[in-house]
């Protein structure tokens, strides 16, 4: 049987170890996404296939399968790159890293959160190249103690992010959801519509996946209805903010700011939002700690495993 495994970017070296303790692979030697014909290459002659977030695993590439493939494994809880209605049809398995990534995306929203709030960036910058003076009316920004987290979707990172807002900052959270949240009312949390969610938070943090329901999710309407000194945060996916429609109300201090580690055309940026000083950029790195991608690789390999093995994978992704 075929146990080869390829992968198209290189992931931590401890991972690299691990993988080859338990199959052949290869891997793309250079530091950029794998070309198209090097996916479809890959669906062809390999049994499994260590994607990424940029991976664009379409019909194209599972169609170009091969008997062999019999897991495409992404590295990422994100899976919107594959077509896995394709793959499953198929019978090729599809595989994320749910879990092990929770602490470091919410940790990151709470990072965009304070340095939104607090102006971080901005502050960094008037230091770095200039002189200041302290003044009663210096570089005002906002608490967070004590004030409103709105959280748009209450999955695994919702969650987590609403338990530290309620329990280390003393929050009040509300969240919109498909499903009522345990956890999150448990610590006090409110299961509110989007535009009372949008109307009465300070902060709006986003975590839901991008589906065609959700895409623009926020567009210039939602944003409208935010409070004029609310902040906007979006760790998710790009396409569920209409980016031009959030730099807009950002250039006319409909918002007072956002924190995004997100763009709807990754690695492209809204050229606007370069220019503006109330929204903090960061390079889709949610999930960047070494711990994280450690784990995350470790999670890949177990879900492998389990396919090699003729079971199902760890994590298997299914969608209706």
């Amino acid at each position: 049987m075929n146990k080869k495994v390829y992968v198209t970017r290189r992931l931590p070296t401890s991972v690299m170890k691990l993988l080859g303790n338990i199959c052949e692979y290869d891997v793309n030697p250079e530091e950029r996404l794998a070309t198209r014909e090097e996916l479809i290459n890959a669906a062809k002659n390999y049994a499994a296939m260590i994607t990424m977030l940029n991976d664009n695993i379409d019909a194209e590439v599972i169609n170009a399968a091969g008997p062999d493939l019999k897991l495409i494994a992404n590295y990422g809880v994100g899976f919107n790159n594959i077509d896995v209605k394709a793959a499953n049809a198929k019978g090729i398995y599809v595989s994320n890293t749910p879990d092990v990534l929770t602490d470091a995306t919410a940790d990151l929203a709470w990072t965009l959160i304070f340095a939104a709030a607090r102006r971080v960036i901005e502050c960094d910058n008037l230091v770095r190249t200039g002189t200041f003076e302290w003044a009663p009316k210096f570089m005002l920004g906002y608490d967070v103690t004590g004030k409103t987290l709105g959280i748009i979707g209450a999955g695994r990172i919702g969650e987590n992010l609403g338990k530290k807002a309620a329990l280390g900052f003393n929050m009040k959270v509300l969240y919109y959801g498909r499903h009522s949240s345990p956890a999150l009312e448990a610590v006090g949390g409110s299961r509110v519509g989007l535009e009372e969610l949008l109307e009465r938070s300070d902060f709006v943090s986003i975590h839901v996946p991008l589906t065609p329901e959700t895409r623009h999710l926020i567009g210039a309407e939602e944003l409208s209805k935010m409070k004029p000194d609310g902040i906007l945060i979006n760790t998710s996916r790009g396409p569920v903010v209409d980016e031009k429609a959030l730099a807009d109300a950002l250039s006319r201090h409909v918002i007072a700011g956002a924190g995004l580690d997100v763009y709807e055309n990754e690695p492209e940026v809204e050229p606007v939002l370069k220019k503006l000083q109330n929204v903090v950029l960061m390079p889709h790195v949610g999930t960047g700690t070494f711990d994280t991608r450690k784990n995350m690789g470790i999670l890949v390999i177990k879900n492998i495993e389990a396919v090699f093995a003729g079971h199902e994978p760890v994590n298997m992704v299914r969608v209706k």
